[in-house]
């Protein structure tokens, strides 16, 4: 499910150059790529990975799992994702909402770096797309209103923190029939948040994949949530 395509262009930072390679996502008749600085996939490059030392590139630079799944999950979707509004939250390389992108949707991309928001700008300009928005967001000083028929997002509920202020977004920017998509390898901080939001009314479903090969390979899951019945 992974294809790396050799060292192509650099990343340029206040903290070194970093060269990048390039993921292609194949699937479901969707073809597109990101560039990214690391490949973290498997448990052990993600211990490897956070463990590495303080002049490392910001975390979204990076292309993890969970994106890989989310990206191949909206790709099987492809008919949910034709001309709706879609807010994708922490961007990172941007994968999952040039997926959605690719397939027809209104993308509006977040994240709070803006080194991250400048190569998911580089990545759009990857694959040719344009009408694709980008903001700099804070999920604590959130200030949209708009309401969005999808809320997509990659291994975004790894801060227990933060989840206040992601369920303040999912409720208030979520359209009445809307639905959130995120995906997850499985955190036990992610899952007692949708433990909690399925005990308050949201309807949870899962789908899982498989991210890498062999020994190395890692379950991501996909979950899908509806809003309580108004």
């Amino acid at each position: 499910m992974t294809e790396q395509v050799g060292h192509e262009r650099m990343l340029r930072t206040s903290i070194g150059d970093f060269p990048l390679n390039e993921y292609r996502l194949k699937a479901e008749g969707l073809e597109c790529g990101v560039l990214h600085v690391n490949a973290v996939l498997s448990g052990a490059e993600e211990s490897e990975y956070l463990l590495s030392p303080v002049d490392r590139p910001p975390y979204g630079v990076a292309l993890w799992a969970a994106s890989i799944a989310l990206a191949h999950d909206i790709a099987a979707r492809r008919e949910e994702f034709r001309g709706v509004s879609v807010l994708e939250l922490g961007a990172g390389t941007g994968l999952p909402g040039i997926a959605a992108a690719s397939l027809g949707a209104n993308v509006v991309q977040t994240d709070n770096n803006l080194v991250a928001l400048h190569l998911a700008r580089r990545n759009l300009e990857h694959n040719k797309l344009t009408g694709v928005e980008q903001r700099q967001a804070n999920w604590a000083e959130w200030n949209d209103s708009a309401k969005y028929d999808r809320i997509i997002g990659s291994d975004i509920l790894y801060s227990a923190e933060m989840h206040q202020h992601l369920r303040r977004i999912f409720e208030s920017n979520l359209t009445p029939a809307g639905r959130v998509l995120l995906s997850d390898p499985f955190r036990a901080s992610s899952l007692q948040l949708l433990e909690e939001m399925e005990r308050s009314g949201w309807s949870v479903s899962i789908s899982k994949w498989t991210i890498g090969d062999g020994s190395a390979a890692r379950p991501i899951g996909t979950f899908e949530l509806a809003p309580p019945p108004r």
